[in-house]
C-alpha cells in the first residue's frame, strides 16, 4: 500500500519565489494607487506579509486575498496596499517566513512603473526604426538618381 508523502523539497519548509510587488489602479476608490504584493510557492503556510511606508508598518488600506493553496503542497498570498503616492514616500512589502533566515523586503519605486517604462522603450524604438528606415530609403535614392541628368521638359 502507498502513502501520501510531502514531496521532499518542501519538507523542511520553503519559499521558492521571493515576492513581487506591482502597482494598478484600483477600480473605485478614493486612492490613485493600489501596490499588490504577491507572496508565491512557500511551505508551510504560516506566513506574515507587513507594507511599510519610509520604513514604518501601514495598517491603514491594508487588505489580503485567502491563503491560496497551490495543489503542489506550497501557498500563495496577495496582500494589497490602496495609497495615494507622495513625492518622497517609499512603500515595500515585508515577508517573513519560517524558511527564510531572515525577512525580504520587495521596494515599490513611484518614480516610473514597469508598464509606463515598457511603452516609452517601445515608443523610443520606433522613432529609431523608422529613423534608420528613413535614411536607407534617402542612400538608394541618391544612389539611383547617381549619374543621371535631369532635362526639363517644355
Amino acid at each position: 500500500m502507498g502513502s501520501l508523502q510531502t514531496p521532499q523539497r518542501y519538507r523542511m519548509g520553503s519559499l521558492q519565489t521571493p515576492q513581487r510587488v506591482r502597482a494598478m489602479k484600483p477600480f473605485s476608490s478614493q486612492h490613485q494607487t493600489m501596490l499588490i504584493c504577491y507572496v508565491i510557492g512557500f511551505y508551510p503556510r504560516e506566513i506574515k506579509v507587513t507594507w511599510l511606508r519610509n520604513g514604518v508598518k501601514v495598517t491603514a488600506d491594508v487588505s489580503s486575498s485567502e491563503l491560496l493553496h497551490d495543489g503542489d503542497w506550497t501557498y500563495q498570498i496577495h496582500s494589497y496596499l490602496e495609497l495615494t503616492p507622495q513625492s518622497g514616500d517609499s512603500y515595500s512589502c515585508r515577508v517573513e517566513h519560517s524558511s527564510l533566515a531572515e525577512a525580504i523586503e520587495e521596494k515599490w519605486d513611484p518614480a516610473m512603473p514597469e508598464s509606463e517604462r515598457n511603452k516609452i522603450i517601445i515608443g523610443a524604438s520606433g522613432i529609431v526604426l523608422g529613423l534608420v528606415i528613413a535614411a536607407a530609403g534617402l542612400i538608394y535614392y541618391k544612389k539611383k538618381a547617381t549619374g543621371r541628368i535631369l532635362v526639363p521638359s517644355d
